[in-house]
């Protein structure tokens, strides 16, 4: 029997808005197709984690209280997500989750709240103009479309080392300025697609490939 593949969902008692769980059942659903068996686990609020020990990390969306709960616990995966990622392994950090990877993200009253600072971005919020709505983006996995409902404004500060995930076709995507969807970082995908964004077979099976490459990595490994 194949050695399960193991997720890890960062706060799924937190960062759940819009049924951003739909994306870990659907990938779930992809492997399962694979003949893989797949452990799921909730890495909440003083519970210890090593990213290393995963083949995939899931980081979703929440409000803004919940965003402020979660950025004073999360300094501490730091490290173990800064060598995860830059190790080129996959992760999908969607709305809120996307931004805390970034250097920070002021709320609408003016509060700057501290990300990890792995990837050069930061989001500024406007309360007034709320971005919600369908949308549309091409990528280089095809033709994306999901659903948006966001203040928070996210820009690129190194857009020689970020990506956008897709160029839009509908709607704002990061911000609407720039005419981008979300970002692209070797193996690390952030976006502002609910819906899930996986309900796209195309983007789905890719990153579920991506998964089973990073398992056949982790297990292959020498027990130390």
């Amino acid at each position: 029997m194949k050695e399960p593949i193991r997720i890890a969902y960062l706060y799924e008692d937190l960062m759940n808005t819009y049924g951003d769980s739909g994306d870990v059942k659907i990938l779930r659903y992809w492997l399962n197709q694979q003949g893989y068996t797949v452990q799921v686990d909730n890495v909440s609020l003083g519970v210890a984690f090593n990213a290393a020990d995963y083949d995939f990390v899931f980081f979703g969306g929440g409000q803004d209280y919940e965003q402020t709960v979660v950025a004073k616990d999360l300094p501490r995966f730091k490290e173990t997500l800064t060598q995860y990622i830059e190790a080129g392994r996959p992760m999908l950090a969607i709305c809120g989750g996307y931004q805390l990877l970034g250097a920070y993200y002021k709320t609408a009253d003016g509060t700057t709240i501290k990300g990890l600072g792995i990837l050069p971005l930061h989001t500024v919020f406007k309360a007034d103009a709320r971005m919600i709505g369908d949308t549309e983006f091409t990528t280089e996995f095809g033709t994306v479309k999901a659903f948006e409902n966001h203040s928070g404004r996210t820009y690129f500060d190194d857009k020689q080392m970020l990506r956008p995930l897709g160029k839009m076709v509908q709607g704002y995507g990061n911000n609407p300025d720039d005419g981008v969807e979300g970002m692209r970082y070797k193996n690390t995908f952030g976006s502002y697609a609910h819906g899930p964004i996986l309900r796209n077979a195309n983007i789905a099976k890719a990153i579920a490939q991506l998964i089973v490459t990073s398992h056949e990595q982790r297990v292959g490994q020498p027990t130390a």
